[in-house]
């Protein structure tokens, strides 16, 4: 991924320059892809019980 497309990317999930400042390119990276996944639906959710138990 080049500069640029890096920039547009975190544009498009509403983050401006100075909010990069304060994130690590990972941290840049994980909200990327959760914005990917918001349309996905699960057909089966965990409860606290399987967190519990994991």
């Amino acid at each position: 991924m080049t500069t640029a497309l890096f920039l547009l990317r975190a544009a498009q999930i509403g983050l401006s320059m100075s909010d990069l400042d304060l994130l690590t390119i990972g941290m840049v990276w994980d909200m990327m892809t959760e914005a990917a996944n918001d349309h996905c639906t699960y057909e089966q959710l965990p409860t606290q019980d399987d967190f519990d138990s994991f």
